[in-house]
């Protein structure tokens, strides 16, 4: 590890708990240190002072102190700084396990985490492992810790198809979907950041990560004390960090309104949004993957080559899309382009429905050339001559659309599952028509997933999706 800056030594001071061995958590906490609410104040303070942290070390620290002192009691801030013994020692521990510690204010500190998350990113960052990993993006990929075997196949064939497309797996660590995705990234060839909660000692030991650590296609990173336990408070604070360090995030699993993967998928779709959130799309998704896409997650595309996963991860993202993400209908009953032009268009719609075969029908209008996506939308309008299955036809093109039309035009080929909408894209791409009619089993998959599919349109009618 390389020498710390005094900024960074004196951010330790205030910040760290400095454990030094697995034995001193009571002594390093005898005196707490500044929570990272409590450091941001005194960062503003320093700042508009023209000061530095390095200021509260060495000559003049007295005068700097105390014109800290209506933000940070001046006796506290002085003996977390007197702990200069005990800062020598942590060092020298985690030279020897070859983990480097990064502060705020060090120029190496990931740029993802400074612009995305601002005071929000964690004054002090432990790691170790390839420093340029964490400014490399990837896919996020969280989930439950207990999950089905099947789920964790799927975890690892994620992380083998983000490795085939040359991006790093960013994750949690953690047991189950996080260290799935990350084994089948590695186990690939590929490259992944773990982003730990708790015991980043003990994972740079780890004989397994220690080969990939040497072989600079893991980078382990950590907020906490690189002896700190698990504590839930910091595994729920942590996430923030999985997403803002990737360009897109897919959640896998999730429980309703419990549990960390839970309360970081909310926080980036309600206040942070980082990077668009995806929800698996296949098999039995569950009430929390359900109730993230009500949320604004988007369905995961399933792309099929790396070409359509490295396009997927290259999608621009800013707030403002993920403002209107959340502002588009999810639910049924809920006023959409699909069922207005639906009522709009019935009497002309009818017509051809009655010459045509005894199945759905489905229009496509597009209404110019597709060049913002963000802006531009293809009109849809769903008609059936089985009224049954009329809205839900009309929920499910509506939800396809919603999806095209953030898209840039380049990414519209082979993007999305073909199966499911190459009849959409062929309608979208082709200026020459205004409207293009397919059947409904265009649009199905085959076999035992169609009526599993027809379920799920109806479940989400009902108001379940």
């Amino acid at each position: 590890m390389s020498a710390l800056s005094a900024n960074t030594q004196a951010i330790l001071l205030l910040t760290a708990p400095l454990l030094v061995d697995r034995h001193s958590d009571r002594a390093a906490s005898a005196e707490p240190p500044l929570t990272v609410k409590e450091y941001n104040r005194l960062a503003a303070e320093l700042r508009n002072l023209q000061r530095q942290p390095a200021d509260l070390l060495g000559q003049g620290a007295e005068e700097a102190l105390r014109a800290c002192r209506a933000i940070v009691d001046e006796a506290r801030a002085r003996r977390l700084l007197e702990r200069g013994l005990r800062l020598s020692r942590a060092i020298e521990r985690w030279s020897n396990r070859a983990i480097w510690v990064l502060s705020r204010a060090d120029a190496a500190y990931p740029r993802r985490l400074k612009s995305r998350l601002k005071d929000l990113a964690p004054p002090v960052l432990y790691g170790c492992g390839d420093l340029e990993l964490l400014g490399a993006g990837g896919l996020a990929v969280v989930g439950s810790r207990d999950v089905p075997d099947a789920l964790v196949v799927y975890a690892e064939d994620i992380g083998r198809r983000v490795a085939e497309a040359r991006h790093a797996v960013v994750s949690g660590g953690a047991r189950g979907i996080d260290q799935a995705a990350m084994r089948g990234a590695l186990g690939s060839g590929g490259a992944a950041v773990g982003v730990l909660a708790d015991s980043l000692e003990k994972a740079t030991m780890s004989r397994d990560n220690r080969n990939m650590l040497l072989d600079r296609r893991l980078t382990l990173v950590s907020p906490y004390d690189p002896l700190a336990g698990f504590n839930v408070g910091n595994a729920m604070q942590r996430n923030k960090l999985i997403y803002a360090l990737a360009d897109a995030a897919l959640v896998v699993s999730s429980d309703v309104d419990k549990g960390g993967t839970w309360a970081g998928a909310t926080e980036q779709l309600e206040k942070l949004r980082c990077v668009r959130v995806y929800v698996r799309s296949t098999g039995d998704i569950g009430e929390g993957l359900q109730a993230l896409e009500r949320a604004g997650a988007v369905p995961w595309p399933n792309p099929h080559s790396a070409d359509e996963l490295s396009a997927l991860l290259a999608l621009p993202f800013e707030a403002a899309d993920a403002a209107r993400q959340n502002e588009l209908p999810l639910a049924a009953g809920t006023a959409s382009a699909a069922s207005a032009a639906s009522a709009a268009s019935a009497a002309s719609a009818a017509s051809a429905a009655s010459a045509a075969p005894a199945t759905t029908m489905i229009a496509i209008e597009r209404p110019a050339a597709l060049s913002g996506a963000a802006e531009q939308a293809a009109s849809v309008v769903a008609t059936s001559p089985e009224p049954s299955l009329q809205s839900e036809i009309a929920q499910v093109v509506d939800r396809l659309a919603r999806l095209l039309r953030r898209l840039p035009d380049d990414s519209f080929n082979g993007f999305l599952d073909e199966k499911l909408i190459a009849p959409l894209l062929r309608a979208l791409q082709d200026p020459r028509e205004s409207a293009t009619h397919v059947g409904l089993a265009e649009l199905l998959p085959e076999g035992k997933h169609r009526l599993a599919f027809v379920e799920r349109l109806r479940r989400a009618m009902a108001g379940k999706l």
